[in-house]
């Protein structure tokens, strides 16, 4: 017997699946791609050919070609272009905001206009036969074409007529081609210009494309290629006029239809509709994705919601863009720059994907509640439709025919089984609600009927049923609110203010005290530093001006004056709050208690003149809810006060001033006598 025995062959890898690569390499084929983003995916199918099944890199460069493939480069939704449709959408799903579907609708209309807009294309060529069969079959693409036999023809029509595109020959008399693609690089530059020859070199070719010409085609000429490229550039064109303008972005107070008028946006495009959340977001390739080197690397958000909804011109609404985060992971914001810049987005990089990809299709639009938080670079590429807050009748039209049925429906019955009487929603808003929204609306109602529903279950009342007043007292229990201003005693020293925030319109208290001291100034309450020198300001006026008041001139030197406003734990600031501090001031030193149901808003300065200041509407309104009588409100804000609508304007009696003087005897009672 031998001493070595037959060894058995170690087995050897796998070989990679031929079938797999060939599948791979058909739907590059099958699947319509720019040719970059062809030549990288059959690159990449190459690289799999050459690597070990086995190892971890195969797996991901499979993922990465079929994610390549998944993507809708060059799949567009076809736009609804009836704008009598846009705007029933609009009115059928939201009540009120007429000045924000106005300008909603000039945006829509501008994107219809461009579509709609014939393109003209420009046929030049010295051979008739040539000639018509190009114009021919460019004429299928449902644009005007004319037609010219030399280069000068040509230019004698440009000078009279727009053209969007050229489709010339090179050899030509009087002027050829290269000639003609000159003056129309200096003159038209908007106008794209294809060579057609049959002299086709590389020079020549690399000659006409560093003069700025779109394409070179060689005869003998494929017409189908030739009108494809025409198509391609006139597509472009008419892309590149919808999305010029600048992207929408929706500010104002929470609960006031920002995202529902952004899903009606693409309700009336018959868009696909995308959503996507800001608030939070920290990490910079969230959106731009991660390069393919890490471990679990994915493309970023917005490629990936393109990629889920299959199409390249969503509505792509960018929520709560005011509360966009920033740490040692990079800045959100600033790739937000690229993404909304209309002359980036064509070329916008995603670090996974590697390859430009095109977002001009995309319709953005942003939301946000405090624009100031935005950067400045950022707040100059869109245009903002500030989203004012309701009124109590569009409130209460709402409440009735739209949060009400939807509730009830949520609930499990039909609209007609539970109905509100308008005594019983204007008790909702006015004793169980606040804010400029209606999501507190919204949420007391369906609180409502999910009472009654227990109510009905519990065989304690049946359907159909009407909610009363007093229903509505029984299921809520004790109001949250009361009419604050319209309840309180006039006290000297107390007087109520307008003020805005975020959240909307409210109203405060602004209370201040005199006690023996050394001439200090106290501000309590978390104030700014707006508010303080505010309270400062109205200070040294009065100690200017004390004889015009009659107040003592040397009240400031044995006292100490304290200004406080309530809530404490709520950072206040802002230029509204000056007049009313200087009243209550003027209200302290002459013992002239304030009347507490006559609010006032207004800066001013040390000579006494009012200024004006912004949030007018949701002041007033503030003030409605509140139970004012009377607003008092800088006379430099009459006009924007009287271009409201009328039931602002008659939310509250108003009173408009140039000066301090003009608001005293309005808002203070005179001195009490004393008792014997």
């Amino acid at each position: 017997m031998g001493l070595f025995t037959r060894s058995e062959p170690k087995p050897s890898a796998p070989a990679p699946e031929p079938s797999q690569h060939t599948e791979l390499r058909s739907a590059v084929e099958a699947t319509r791609l720019p040719e970059n983003v062809r030549r990288v995916a059959q690159s990449e199918i190459e690289k799999l050919e050459r690597m070990d099944p086995s190892v971890a890199e195969y797996g991901l460069g499979i993922n990465y070609v079929e994610f390549l493939l998944s993507l809708p480069w060059l799949t567009s939704s076809q736009d609804n272009l009836n704008l009598a449709h846009a705007e029933e959408v609009l009115d059928q799903e939201h009540f009120g905001l007429s000045l924000v579907k106005q300008r909603v609708l000039e945006y829509l209309a501008s994107n219809i206009t461009c579509h709609l807009r014939r393109s003209t294309v420009l046929v030049v060529d010295d051979e008739d036969i040539s000639r018509d069969n190009m114009a021919y079959s460019v004429g299928k693409l449902s644009c005007d074409v004319l037609t010219a036999s030399n280069g000068q023809e040509a230019l004698d029509i440009l000078a009279k007529t727009h053209v969007d595109c050229i489709v010339t020959d090179l050899k030509m008399q009087k002027v050829d081609g290269l000639g003609l693609l000159e003056r129309v690089r200096a003159e038209w530059p908007d106008t794209q210009l294809i060579i057609v020859t049959g002299y086709a070199t590389v020079d020549n070719a690399v000659d006409a494309l560093r003069k700025g010409a779109a394409h070179y085609l060689p005869k003998p000429l494929n017409l189908d290629i030739l009108r494809d490229t025409v198509s391609d550039i006139l597509d472009r064109k008419t892309q590149a006029c919808s999305v010029s303008g600048p992207i929408l972005c929706f500010t104002g107070p929470p609960g006031t239809g920002k995202t529902s008028i952004g899903r009606s946006v693409a309700n009336a495009l018959q868009r696909k509709f995308i959503r996507l959340s800001l608030a939070g977001m920290r990490d910079e390739a969230e959106l731009r994705g991660h390069r393919r080197t890490y471990v679990g690397a994915m493309a970023g958000r917005i490629i990936s919601e393109l990629n889920k909804c299959g199409v390249n011109n969503p509505v792509f609404m960018l929520d709560e863009i005011d509360k966009i985060g920033q740490d040692f992971r990079g800045d959100p914001a600033s790739v937000l720059l690229e993404i909304l810049d209309p002359e980036q987005n064509r070329h916008f990089l995603d670090y996974y994907l590697d390859i430009p990809f095109d977002l001009s299709r995309v319709m953005f639009i942003t939301t946000a509640n405090m624009l100031e938080n935005l950067p400045g670079p950022l707040r100059d590429r869109m245009e903002t439709i500030p989203f004012s807050c309701y009124t109590l009748g569009e409130k209460r039209h709402i409440g009735l025919e739209y949060l009400a049925p939807r509730q009830v429906r949520a609930t499990g019955y039909a609209p007609e089984d539970i109905t509100f009487t308008p005594e019983a929603m204007n008790t909702l808003l006015t004793e169980y609600t606040r804010g400029a929204g209606l999501r507190s609306l919204n949420r007391e109602i369906g609180g409502v009927c999910r009472k009654l529903n227990l109510q009905i279950l519990q065989k304690e009342r049946q359907v159909p049923l009407t909610v009363q007043k007093k229903d509505i007292h029984a299921l809520l229990g004790h109001p949250k609110f009361s009419l604050e201003a319209a309840t309180a005693k006039p006290i000297a020293g107390v007087t109520t203010g307008l003020v805005w925030s975020e959240s909307g319109g409210h109203i405060i208290f602004i209370e201040t005290a005199r006690m023996k001291g050394s001439g200090k100034l106290i501000m309590t309450g978390s104030l700014g530093e707006i508010l303080k020198e505010s309270a400062q300001t109205a200070l040294s006026y009065l100690r200017s001006n004390a004889a015009l008041f009659g107040i003592d001139e040397g009240f400031f030197e044995s006292s100490d004056i304290h200004v406080h406003i309530p809530a404490g734990a709520i950072s206040k600031d802002g230029p509204s709050a000056g007049m009313t501090i200087c009243m209550a001031l003027i209200s302290l030193l002459t013992g002239r208690p304030a009347r507490r149901d006559v609010a006032l808003t207004g800066e001013f300065t040390l000579s006494g003149r009012v200024l004006p200041v912004s949030g007018l509407r949701e002041k007033v309104l503030a003030a409605q809810q509140a139970g004012v009588r009377l607003a008092i409100l800088p006379e430099r804000n009459r006009a924007e006060m009287m271009a409201m609508d009328e039931e602002v304007r008659n939310a509250v009696e108003l009173l408009f001033v140039s000066n301090i003087e003009m608001a005293v005897e309005a808002v203070l009672l005179p001195k009490p006598e004393p008792k014997a």
